[in-house]
């Protein structure tokens, strides 16, 4: 049991006047947060020190954080696959590990992914790998090398992303994310050697990519271990007020008859039932924002916690009953976590429908008024289909 004086410091202190803590924080305690002293430069709560401890957002570099399709594959490759009726996306999280062989789960994915591309028919391919973060791990010297440029030699599409709390937990980090995602023009960066991948030109750590069929949108919930915040008291609101007014820009055009699917995406996610927990606060800043622009995603993806996961969230919205499946697609390269087996339960809103432990990724085919997402394991180096999601899009 916790003590109950667990949030009082012992009467000793160490050097200066720092405190000393009985245990490792001083929260480790019965006492409720709202009954606690404030505890100077920590707050009453862990929630307050990591508000506390948050990382500054990189501010955008161009035209608003708004990018195309076009930008990535060029015209012609967005007009191909537009013509097609359909686009298809990757997308998984957490990739990043230090060996650089063809035995680690992380080349084992990326060669799973690169069996649904087809150099006879590039517009019935892939369009692009949406990472959902944590590309890197470590702080160690040619870690995109060893952990973004070999494994994914063999990938043949292109790779966008958003940071993850390991690619932003360091300044030096988080300068990297941003020199090879984004980069003022597409080239071949000389840490990926003699491999042939060129840098990506995000507009910004956090971006709105329109394509054909989808929009997606992708925020920075910033580098704590846990849990996510795209705004608060230290970082400010200037992620959210640029999400406020994204948002009602694609509801001006869904009313005006342009209707896509609409994607958001964060590292941390809103909900998770094994390794990492949720990030109440960021849903409600997303939740906020969606309010104001009278927009609901019509799916959210996630990493972070290294495994497969999907919810069903029941919202009522603009006279609406929604259903929005929420996706976690962490294990990409880091997986096996442990998940809980409470498949079908319900809490508040959303409903637990799968739980994965392994590694694999996850693919979205998205049509003028259809929405197919299926995530996949790998087992003994074979492909399976884990779980498949299918609705129309709700005009």
């Amino acid at each position: 049991m916790p003590p109950r004086n667990g949030s009082k410091p012992t009467s000793k202190k160490g050097a200066g006047s720092t405190p000393i803590w009985r245990f490792a924080h001083p929260f480790f305690t019965t006492t409720p947060p709202a009954a606690r002293a404030a505890i100077p430069n920590h707050g009453k709560q862990m929630l307050d020190h990591i508000q506390g401890n948050l990382h500054p957002i990189p501010p955008i570099k161009r035209n608003n954080g708004q990018w195309s399709l076009d930008e990535i594959i060029g015209k012609d490759g967005a007009a191909a696959i537009e013509a097609t009726g359909k686009i298809t996306i990757h997308l998984a999280g957490d990739t990043g590990v230090p060996e650089t062989d063809h035995e680690t789960q992380q080349v084992l994915v990326a060669e799973a992914m690169a069996k649904d591309y087809d150099p006879h028919a590039p517009e019935k391919s892939p369009a692009f790998f949406f990472h959902l973060g944590d590309v890197i791990y470590g702080q160690t010297q040619g870690a995109y090398l060893d952990q973004f440029y070999r494994p994914y030699m063999h990938y043949p599409g292109k790779i966008i992303a958003i940071p993850g709390n390991h690619d932003g937990d360091f300044d030096s980090k988080m300068a990297d994310f941003q020199k090879y995602f984004c980069a003022n023009s597409q080239t071949v960066p000389s840490i990926a050697n003699t491999i042939l991948r060129q840098t990506m030109t995000q507009p910004g750590v956090f971006w709105c990519l329109d394509a054909p069929f989808v929009q997606i949108i992708g925020l920075y919930s910033n580098a704590a271990e846990n849990p996510g915040f795209i705004s608060g008291p230290q970082i400010g609101q200037k992620q959210k007020d640029w999400l406020v007014a994204t948002l009602k820009g694609i509801k001006k055009s869904r009313d005006g008859g342009t209707r896509k699917a609409l994607f958001m995406a964060t590292h941390h996610p809103p909900f998770s039932s094994g390794g990492h927990s949720g990030s109440d606060a960021m849903l409600k800043d997303i939740d906020d924002a969606c309010k104001q622009a009278n927009i609901m995603p019509d799916a959210y993806f996630s990493g972070h916690a290294h495994s497969i996961q999907r919810y069903t969230r029941t919202v009522s919205f603009g006279g609406q009953t929604l259903k929005i499946p929420y996706i976690v697609s962490g294990c990409g390269g880091h997986g096996g976590q442990a998940v809980d087996k409470g498949v079908g339960a319900v809490q508040g809103d959303h409903k637990y429908e799968l739980g994965y432990e392994g590694w694999g990724y996850t693919r979205a085919d998205i049509t003028h008024d259809s929405l197919l997402i299926t995530s996949y394991g790998l087992e003994a180096g074979v492909v399976k289909n884990i779980d498949t999601y299918q609705a129309p899009l709700v005009v």
